[in-house]
């Protein structure tokens, strides 16, 4: 079981909310809306991508983590460089 197992539902929320923004994207750009007003809806999405993409670092540091490392042995040292990775990744986008 993943740590983001218990907010499965409202990661689904979130994300079909998402999903409905960059659908929005598609209809301004459809009806030829202003640069900017399309620009600032972008960088909404974005930012909600981003918040999404924290939580689940964060549930994945407090949960699977956290009990490699409790394991210890080279489990531990991976998935803390999983995570590492997964963060400078983060920090590209």
């Amino acid at each position: 079981m993943y740590g983001y197992s218990g907010d499965k539902e409202a990661y689904q929320r979130r994300l079909r909310r998402i999903e409905g923004q960059v659908r929005g994207l598609q209809r301004m750009i459809d009806d030829d809306r202003y640069c900017i007003d399309i620009l600032t809806q972008v960088a909404a999405a974005t930012k909600a991508l981003h918040a999404v993409a924290l939580g689940l670092l964060e549930q994945h540091l407090g949960h699977c983590v956290a009990e490699a490392t409790a394991a210890g042995g080279p489990a531990g040292a991976a998935k803390v460089k999983e995570a590492s990775d997964a963060v400078a990744r983060l920090l590209q986008s």
